[in-house]
This record gives C-alpha cells, sequence and structure tokens, in this order.
C-alpha cells in the first residue's frame, strides 16, 4: 500500500510545479506528518524531491526529473487502454492524438507489460450507437470539441423548430448518448447550463468580442449534471397517466416497456396481487398513442383498464388478431 502512496505521490509532483504538504496529505488521504515520512523515503530511494521551507513553501522534484511507469499493475495498464472510446476519439478530431499518447505509454512500461493494449482491445470493445442506426458523426463536432478543451466561448446558431436561434455559449462538456452528441454548455450572461444536439448546430464560430476564455466552475460535475438533465428529460415526455392489470411476467417486464425509473416506482407503491397474482398499478406515459405501441410488446400479460379510448384500442387489435388466427386450423 505505501508503495503505491510512494508513486502517486511522486506522479502528482511530476504533474506540478510545487506541492504544499496540505495539498500532499488531502490528495493522498494521509497525514503531514506521513507526507514528511514519504518524501525523505522518496529521497533516500535517489527521487531528487526538495522541500521548500517557510510558509509559501512545499515539495517538488528537481532537475527535470521524470519516472516512467513502471509502478503499474497489469489490470491498472489493461484499464488505462480500455479507457480511450476510439470510435468518439476519431469523431471529435483526437484520433491522432490518442495514438500518439497510447504510444507513448507503451514504451514507458515495462516490458512485460507492453502487450496491455493488445489484450485489453481482443477482451472489449465499444460499440455506442443502437442497433438499426447510420451513426453519422455531426459536421461541427470538431468545432465543438477544441471548444471544450480549450474553455473557449463560441456563438452557436442551432435549428428550433421552424426558426433557428444564435446563442453565445460556454462549453463545458460533451455526452455521446446512444449514437447522439450532445453539448451540456452555460448560456454566456445568463449563467444556467442547457443541453443542445450537436446534429441541429448549423453554425458554431469564435466570440468576436470580449473575453475568448471563460472561467469554468470547478463545481460543474459533468456526469451528474447529465444525470439530472437526463431524467428531467424522460420525465417531461410523460404527459398522461394509465391504469393496468399485470401477470406476474407483466410485472418483470414493464420496466423494459415504458419508462424504467417510473415504472419501478409506481410498482413498489401499487397493492397486493389480486387472487391470481395480477397487479393494478397507475403509470405515467407519453401518450395514448405511444402507450398502445410500447405495451402491445407485453402481449397478454397486461390487460388495460382506463383511460377507455386506450382499452378500445387494444380490444381492436385482439378482434383483429382472433379473426387473423382464428382462421388458421382452415388454411
Amino acid at each position: 500500500m505505501r508503495a503505491a502512496r510512494l508513486i502517486k505521490m511522486v506522479l502528482l509532483l511530476q504533474s506540478r510545479p510545487s506541492m504544499t504538504a496540505a495539498e500532499l496529505a488531502r490528495e493522498l488521504e494521509v497525514s503531514e506528518r506521513t507526507v514528511t515520512r514519504d518524501a525523505q523515503a522518496l529521497s533516500e530511494a535517489g527521487v531528487p524531491v526538495y522541500a521548500d521551507r517557510g510558509r509559501a513553501g512545499g515539495y517538488r522534484l528537481i532537475g527535470g526529473y521524470r519516472t516512467r511507469l513502471t509502478g503499474l499493475a497489469r489490470s491498472e495498464a489493461e484499464a488505462l487502454f480500455l479507457s480511450g472510446v476510439p470510435g468518439a476519439l476519431r469523431e471529435m478530431g483526437l484520433e491522432d492524438a490518442a495514438s500518439a499518447a497510447r504510444l507513448k505509454v507503451s514504451a514507458a512500461l515495462l516490458p512485460s507489460l507492453r502487450d496491455a493494449s493488445r489484450t485489453a482491445s481482443q477482451r472489449f470493445h465499444l460499440d455506442a450507437p443502437n442497433w438499426f442506426t447510420e451513426p453519422k458523426a455531426p459536421a461541427l463536432l470538431p468545432a465543438v470539441a477544441e471548444a471544450v478543451w480549450d474553455d473557449r466561448r463560441v456563438v452557436a446558431a442551432y435549428r428550433r423548430g421552424e426558426g433557428e436561434v444564435r446563442r453565445e455559449l460556454e462549453p463545458y462538456g460533451l455526452v455521446l448518448k446512444a449514437g447522439v452528441w450532445y453539448l451540456c454548455a452555460r448560456v454566456a450572461g445568463h449563467g444556467t447550463y442547457r443541453v443542445y444536439r450537436i446534429d441541429r448546430f448549423t453554425a458554431v464560430e469564435p466570440v468576436e468580442s470580449g473575453e475568448e476564455r471563460f472561467d469554468r466552475d470547478e463545481g460543474f460535475e459533468l456526469p451528474a449534471f447529465w444525470a439530472e438533465r437526463a431524467e428531467e428529460f424522460a420525465r417531461s415526455l410523460l404527459h398522461a397517466e394509465i391504469v393496468v392489470r399485470l401477470s406476474p411476467d407483466g410485472v418483470r417486464r414493464l420496466p423494459y416497456a415504458l419508462d424504467p425509473q417510473s415504472a419501478r416506482e409506481r410498482l413498489a407503491e401499487a397493492g397486493a396481487p389480486d387472487a391470481r397474482g395480477w397487479v393494478t398499478v397507475t403509470v405515467p406515459v407519453e401518450s395514448e398513442e405511444v402507450a398502445h405501441t410500447q405495451l402491445a410488446s407485453l402481449g397478454p400479460e397486461v390487460e388495460v383498464l382506463a383511460p377507455e379510448t386506450l382499452r378500445a384500442r387494444f380490444v381492436a387489435d385482439a378482434v383483429r388478431l382472433a379473426a387473423l388466427y382464428g382462421g388458421a386450423d382452415a388454411r
């Protein structure tokens, strides 16, 4: 455990000009006294760690010292090569940079670990788009990605309804969801964060006046922001409610037919099953039309009780199916 901590300490000092004992203690999750002992141990082992004394002092590496990544275990090295998503990097215009980085990391690894990239790629491959879709990267994605990496404000024009809107944006992060690229950005001058589909952008240009770069809010967490907005979006689509009876198999399959989170919440609130084991539950749906399509996948494991108009759709379906299959023996 200490060996791993010493390696992490060296890598932290390599990445910054200097760090105080308090900063190192916070990163390493140890006491400042332990940091002092670890720095002394590194120095005795030949790593040139220098301690600057005084209030503004700290620790730093001298002489341009760089360590090779010999502290990586095989599992760590393989996980490192899994962290890249080749298709996404290519679409953002970062394929060459990623390839060069992988080569440099491979060269720094111990000889026994240099096959990590091959063994990882043979065991894991990410294919992000849905089935039966033709993934197509938005033409403006590289320009947006460059602005995200450089913290540069842009003026973006995008389609909204029948018209086009222009906004000055501070691009915070990119999300690839089911083959579709989204930009999470703060609207300049408003302080609000919004999500934009990049394939709806018609132009992305650098700002012509004012500060070209923006100061990133360090409290912004892209995964948490996306999870919250994705849930809000999914719930915003649910404008109607229906009442259904479900068989035990229908209960199991309902979250796969409707919005999973809402279905599970409503099932948890449902009353006890009847004598046949069926459960009655009220669930939110996008519309009767959409619910008709979604619930059809459950077949005879669901009975619609309300609204009457949706129940009538399934009655008509049942009549047609009976007529279609009822004459099968005669044929």
